[in-house]
């Protein structure tokens, strides 16, 4: 793949901390969306920084959907580690989660994937680390990515379905 070391999903960890205030609500005092999404490319961001020691763009966000409304007042905590590395780009999973300190109440607001490619100083993509899972759950996004990266390349054009041979194999059995 490359001449770096590999490095540990756990070496790209980040936890990031945001009050939700009143100029990030809509009118219902509910967290806007738009301002989630800027939270989370920027947590995803500094993970992938850290795994490629480089910086990195914003190449695909995978669904985002919201589970439960985030409250004004409430504290978001967003979670972001890469879960595997490709020639030049990384796949990043946020976990996000909201908490009403005063109440005690905590929930998970909602989880994604962002796809980041390294650049070097001229704005080239250049190659990354390898990943090495350590953790079983590690082990299974690891191998889950080789997946998601086949449905965002054919989701986008960039491959045709046929040539998905990881996807394929989720749907059709061998000797059909």
């Amino acid at each position: 793949m490359n001449s770096f070391a590999p490095k540990s999903a756990q070496d790209s960890f980040v936890v990031m901390n945001e009050l939700v205030l009143p100029n990030d609500t809509n009118t219902l005092n509910n967290l806007m969306g738009g301002r989630l999404l800027h939270w989370m490319d920027i947590a995803a961001a500094i993970s992938a920084q850290k795994h490629c020691n480089r910086i990195v763009v914003t190449a695909s966000v995978d669904n985002v959907s919201f589970h439960h409304p985030i409250k004004l007042g409430d504290v978001v905590t967003l979670e972001a580690k890469v879960t595997r590395a490709f020639n030049t780009s990384v796949e990043v999973r946020l976990d996000v989660w909201a908490q009403n300190i005063p109440s005690g109440t905590k929930f998970k607001s909602n989880e994604a994937y962002f796809t980041f490619v390294a650049l070097d100083q001229n704005g080239k993509t250049i190659p990354v680390p390898e990943l090495k899972p350590e953790t079983e759950e590690e082990k299974k996004l690891f191998d889950g990515a080789l997946r998601r990266r086949q449905l965002r390349l054919i989701l986008g054009g960039k491959m045709k379905p046929d040539d998905a041979t990881e996807l394929k194999a989720l749907f059709i059995k061998e000797g059909n």
